[in-house]
């Protein structure tokens, strides 16, 4: 059976993979290899960019709806700052990338804040109120 791309993907890969070992670089999908390589990158800043939009949410909430502060509302805030931490730590390069995409993240996250809430988004701020040293930390509004 020959093994596609279009096919299985992670039979593929794993395919590929065995075809460098080997350093059998005529039999290698290039095409596609160099696809999969570039799409690591854009993979590694959406996942930034998502934990970061998530963040925002619930730090909106939090401050914006004393009455129904939760548990789960914490633990999402410290699983996205850690899910951040931890793909800067393996990719340094992207160190900088949070601060690219706060201003687009947070008005996500502002507009999903107020279809959550009910909260008419004039109630929330419209440029991020918080500094991104602040919402990388363990650190939370009053």
């Amino acid at each position: 059976m020959v093994v596609t791309y279009d096919t299985d993907l992670v039979a593929w890969a794993n395919h590929t993979a065995q075809l460098l070992r080997q350093q059998r670089w005529a039999d290698v999908d290039w095409e596609h290899l160099i696809a999969e390589v570039e799409d690591l990158g854009k993979s590694e800043r959406s996942a930034i960019a998502s934990q970061l939009e998530r963040v925002l949410l619930h730090l909106l909430k939090w401050e914006y709806q004393l009455q129904r502060r939760s548990d789960s509302w914490l633990d999402s805030i410290t699983d996205g700052r850690s899910q951040i931490q931890r793909k800067i730590e393996d990719s340094p390069s992207l160190k900088s990338y949070p601060s690219q995409v706060l201003a687009k993240e947070y008005q996500r996250a502002r507009r999903q804040a107020a279809k959550q809430t009910g909260l008419a988004i004039a109630t929330f701020p419209a440029d991020c109120p918080y500094p991104l040293d602040q919402l990388l930390e363990d650190w939370m509004p009053t």
